[in-house]
């Protein structure tokens, strides 16, 4: 038990200490200048917290229980159950697990490099990374993976999500061998494939989406790649025109904050400031823009929605506070905790709040909790959702005692996520129970994946989304899929199809442009819907790039 002292330290460490998830990085007093919490420094509070009570239980249970135990399980389970009596962001990593938890952080895992989904208890892969290790040695798209190291690897109790990522992903130049099926050929081919890095990008798409508009989505994280590729994102619309952006932070739970700053910098004139964090052991640090932004002149406007966590309300709250920009869309999560990760010898690590940020207005918007109440905390989304909150704006109520200004005298809202500018409810005019119902069970991504398997070669030739969206018949396309649901139990009702015939289409038309397109021409075939994208584009029509 070479880890008994990290693990009774860090368990006085987390009841002493103010809880959370977010990012595992220091404010500093600059946008620009982020500098990590020093692990030298945790240890060193660690040390005063040695020879406790947890310590000397799990001794005894090594050395005086009447059974052998697998003393790494009961560490980690007292671990995790110390845990879970703080804030429903602080979380015990294992060491099994820290790999892929960080990959997302990092932006980068290692693996073979494919995009994939189980369809009829078979691996099918849907994509190849471009430069990726599969790409190298000539895997396809539609390619079925059958046996993984010649061992069968198809079937209801052999294959799952987690099995699979367990199979292909491992570490760098290790090798594995897959056997492939593909269509059209009937022996089984035989791929070695060596494992390499493979980036996670977070900017998921980044085009020009009216003459002088550019959208800019970030719906994935704010890892340690992240502000190059935006960087790279404004440059390049830059150069395409672009003298507006919106910022599409929907769906986005955050990640490191040091990130998140750099990437508001680029937006505000020098001296505003963008955040503040303070904790009990934590002294207020500052973070402010220093003026070397590529965008301090261009309009913006920021989406948010329900699932919009920690660093995008950081995002979205300093603009807002800041006056500088116009955040559209439902209020976002509210998460306003930040989390340092701390390892253990073992290799496993905890994630632990050690400070609450702050908009520039002063605002908390950390929603409600209670420590130890994880579960009800969870419940928060579905009880908005029954509240009809993510559709009318008068169904949310906040007291006046979280009423805050920003920096030109507008009243905002502190204590449960940030309220957006423009409200936007969600769009359920086309939703009927047989689409709720097979879109749900995935019959929609399913029939497309099909149909593209069936179709490849001929929509080959195709290069946008128009193209493929001009090419499919939409009569021919929904009957298919009609008989598809059929066979898979789901009556058609033909009343309901009537209601959800658009929305069908778009969405299995979207699926297969995704299939055979790049992420930028699945996005823009859905934003030329959205309506939320397109009050922000009504929004930035308003603007010059004087005026925001």
């Amino acid at each position: 038990m070479k880890n008994r002292r990290f693990i009774s330290n860090v368990v006085i460490v987390t009841i002493v200490a103010v809880i959370s998830f977010l990012a595992g990085e220091k404010l500093s007093s600059r946008a620009n200048s982020t500098k990590d919490i020093e692990e030298k420094d945790l240890y060193s509070i660690f040390e005063k917290y040695t020879g406790n009570k947890i310590g000397r239980f799990i001794d005894l249970i090594e050395n005086e229980y009447v059974d052998d135990v697998l003393n790494d399980s009961v560490e980690d389970d007292i671990m995790k159950d110390v845990v879970s009596k703080l804030d429903p962001h602080s979380v015990y990593i294992p060491a099994s697990d820290l790999e892929d938890v960080n990959s997302e952080i990092e932006g980068r895992f290692s693996g073979i490099g494919v995009q994939f989904n189980i369809q009829k208890d078979t691996v099918m892969i849907v994509d190849v990374i471009n430069g990726g290790p599969s790409e190298k040695v000539g895997l396809l798209p539609g390619d079925r993976i059958i046996a993984v190291n010649d061992t069968p690897f198809v079937g209801k109790n052999v294959v799952s999500n987690r099995k699979v990522m367990k199979k292909l992903r491992g570490a760098k130049n290790t090798k594995v061998k897959l056997g492939i099926k593909r269509l059209g050929t009937n022996e089984k081919l035989s791929y070695n494939i060596t494992r390499g890095d493979i980036p996670i990008e977070s900017v998921t798409a980044s085009y020009i989406i009216k003459p002088d508009i550019g959208f800019i989505g970030l719906n994935s994280n704010f890892g340690t790649h992240t502000y190059q590729e935006f960087i790279t994102a404004i440059a390049k619309l830059k150069n395409q025109g672009a003298k507006k952006f919106i910022v599409d932070l929907r769906n986005n739970g955050g990640g490191l904050l040091n990130v998140a700053i750099k990437m508001i910098n680029e937006f505000l004139p020098k001296g505003q400031l963008i955040v503040y964090a303070e904790g009990k052991a934590y002294p207020r640090s500052d973070a402010f823009s220093n003026g070397s932004g590529s965008c301090i002149n261009n309009p913006i406007v920021v989406l948010i929605d329900e699932f919009s966590a920690s660093a995008s309300e950081i995002f979205a709250g300093a603009m807002q506070d800041n006056d500088r920009g116009t955040i559209i869309g439902r209020r976002s999560f509210g998460k306003g905790l930040v989390q340092s990760q701390i390892p253990f010898d073992d290799g496993s690590a905890v994630r632990l709040t050690i400070a609450r940020y702050f908009t520039p207005s002063g605002r908390s918007i950390q929603k409600p909790y209670k420590n130890g109440k994880g579960q009800e905390y969870e419940m928060d989304l579905i009880k908005r959702f029954e509240h009809g909150e993510f559709y009318s704006k008068d169904s949310i109520h906040i007291a006046d005692s979280l009423k805050f200004k920003t920096l030109k005298g507008r009243t905002v809202y502190g204590g449960g996520g940030i309220m957006p500018d423009i409200f936007v409810p969600r769009d359920t005019s086309e939703y009927s129970t047989y689409a709720n119902k097979v879109i749900n069970h995935g019959y929609t991504f399913q029939y497309a994946f099909e149909y593209t398997d069936q179709h490849r070669k001929k929509l080959s030739k195709y290069k946008t989304w128009k193209e493929i969206d001009q090419y499919i018949p939409n009569k021919v396309l929904l009957n298919g899929f009609v008989a598809f649901a059929k066979k898979k139990g789901v009556k058609p009702n033909y009343r309901d199809l009537r209601v959800s015939k658009k929305l069908l289409l778009r969405r299995i038309k979207g699926y297969i442009v995704r299939n055979m397109l790049p992420d930028n021409e699945y996005f823009q075939m859905i934003n030329s819907n959205d309506k939320v994208v397109l009050r922000a584009v009504e929004e930035l029509n308003k603007k010059s790039s004087n005026n925001f």
